[in-house]
């Protein structure tokens, strides 16, 4: 198949660099209206055709696919057109600023019997794979907390704050670990230096006793990607600036158990031993472009698809809204139609 990557800004030449060395793919295309950009790209690329419109890219019949590597803003637009000429879509994070506009592209996509898929790189890291590995085979147990620190020094962006912008990595990765739907998101945040929040904490509440919280800053002297998770097993700590052992499983934990009165209950602590594995080091983003293509040539559900995408959106754009609220929780409608529930509901009809 040929692909089209529209953008050849900061994410587009990765795409581009990964699909052209992708099984399955037999030609790229770089579409961007800004002839500089579209002429650095090409130059990198030598084996790469330029286009300049996006139009006429999806009124080529040839190509069969378009990766969105453009801003957040652009996405819904562009994907509708996309969708509605027949093309599979592939968008970069976020899906879209809207829920609903997030819906419509996903019930568009299904409608036309066409794959949308959301490039959530960490979910396809070799990390968090080897957790999601973990919590399938019952080494963790029922997850009582999940805690993400990501925080560092810039970059300041001018049309997005710090929830859109870094949230959206470590909420893909819960959505992809965690198998509930959110009850509720609460956020407390601040703007320094312009309009723009800078630094924010998210809380999310599920059922069964789960809690979620997000650290996320531009203004930290120091660069801290960080995940815990708790489980009534095992506990998992991902250090994603750890050079090695990224992963550590720790058998520590606490049992509980419970009498007449409050002296009564015992308490015992688990101090266990601490088993760091070996990661897949395949670079996250060539294995996020297979599974676009597989996707597609054998007709199957994406990995990150739209779904995925919604559940994402869904988290950032209440967590966005409690932020503006002064910190009000903002909660989720339990509808089976939304969120986890489609995407199961989804993955049984097919």
């Amino acid at each position: 198949m040929k692909i089209a990557v529209i953008g050849a800004g900061y994410w587009g030449p990765n795409l581009i660099r990964n699909f052209l060395s992708t099984e399955g793919v037999s030609g790229v295309v770089c579409c961007d209206g800004q002839e500089k950009r579209l002429e650095r790209a090409l130059k990198r690329f030598p084996a790469v055709e330029g286009m300049a419109s996006f139009s006429e890219v999806l009124s080529r019949p040839d190509i069969d696919a378009v990766a969105l590597a453009t801003p957040v803003s652009t996405h819904y637009p562009l994907g509708v057109q996309a969708l509605q000429a027949g093309k599979h879509v592939l968008v970069e994070k976020p899906l879209t600023l809207r829920s609903a506009d997030a819906e419509a592209l996903v019930e568009l996509a299904e409608k036309e019997g066409l794959c949308l898929m959301v490039d959530h790189t960490f979910v396809y890291t070799g990390a968090v794979r080897k957790i999601k590995q973990y919590m399938v085979e019952g080494e963790v147990g029922n997850v009582m907390y999940f805690d993400s620190v990501r925080i560092n020094l810039g970059l300041f962006q001018h049309d997005t704050n710090v929830v859109w912008d870094l949230a959206a990595h470590d909420v893909s990765i819960m959505d992809f670990l965690v198998n509930e739907k959110p009850l509720s998101v609460m956020t407390s945040g601040l703007s320094h230096f312009n309009e723009q929040e800078d630094i924010a904490y998210i809380t999310v509440l599920f059922p069964n006793n789960l809690i979620a919280h997000f650290h996320v800053n531009w203004i930290s002297p120091v660069k801290v990607r960080r995940i815990l998770i708790g489980g009534t097993k095992q506990m998992v700590v991902y250090d994603d600036m750890e050079s090695s052992d990224k992963v550590k499983l720790y058998n520590k934990g606490v049992d509980y158990r419970s009498g007449d009165s409050v002296y009564s209950a015992l308490v015992k602590y688990r101090t266990g031993d601490m088993y760091a594995p070996n990661i897949d080091p395949t670079e996250a983003l060539a294995l996020m472009a297979k599974e676009f293509v597989d996707s597609i040539s054998r007709k199957r559900q994406a990995l990150t698809d739209g779904i995925a995408g919604y559940n994402v959106v869904r988290i950032l754009e209440a967590a966005d809204a409690s932020l503006h609220a002064g910190g009000r929780a903002v909660t989720f409608s339990q509808d089976s139609n939304n969120g986890r529930q489609r995407r199961v509901a989804l993955t049984q009809a097919k």
